[in-house]
């Protein structure tokens, strides 16, 4: 079986773009396990800064949600075993589901809805926080049962949203600066969208 021209730069187009998508995985991958360096390896300023999720929803939105998944998934791991933190478990365990669901989600739902630019990019992120935090809530609950601390709701909701607050805006602020940066420069030409979608 023999490939047509056009069949032969379609697949090998196929095949730069998924090579340039596990590259840029990668790299948000390093992103992920340095960035929190510059809270100091504080915890608490870490909690409300929130720095691994930026590189964990930019991966989602510009690879897709496989990469956001795996990425958002392993980062956290990674982190506990190289630099010890943030403490393997029960945390690193939660922080990986949470993280994995926030790559998944804005990976999802920014590149399969069809609306102008803006809305796309806020709807994704704003859906990936509140979606990520439930996840967060379901599995600390899950994971907490097998410690002495236990899961205290009033705790999750201090620390998913009200201490989080900081992070929350830096994230609202940031992640559509690069992306709008990003897209104009076409810098990250990874996937064709139509006119009308923005």
């Amino acid at each position: 079986m023999s490939l047509s021209g056009s069949d032969y730069y379609r697949l090998r187009g196929l095949m730069n773009k998924n090579i340039l998508k596990l590259v840029l995985s990668a790299m948000f991958l390093a992103i992920a396990l340095l960035l929190p360096f510059l809270t100091g390896q504080i915890p608490q300023v870490g909690k409300m800064l929130l720095p691994m999720h930026i590189p964990v929803i930019l991966c989602g939105f510009i690879c897709g949600w496989e990469h956001g998944t795996v990425v958002g998934y392993t980062a956290p791991l990674f982190r506990g075993l190289i630099f010890s933190n943030p403490i393997f478990f029960p945390t690193g365990i939660i922080m990986a589901f949470e993280l994995a669901a926030y790559g998944a989600f804005a990976g999802l739902i920014y590149n399969k809805i069809k609306c102008p630019k803006i809305p796309r990019i806020y709807l994704s992120l704003l859906s990936s926080m509140v979606l990520g935090r439930l996840v967060k809530c379901v599995v600390q609950f899950v994971v907490l049962g097998f410690t002495d601390e236990g899961f205290v709701f009033s705790a999750f909701i201090a620390g998913a949203f009200v201490n989080a607050v900081p992070g929350i805006i830096v994230q609202l602020v940031l992640i559509p600066i690069v992306m709008f940066t990003l897209e104009k420069t076409r810098l990250i030409p990874i996937k064709e969208r139509k006119k009308n979608n923005g």
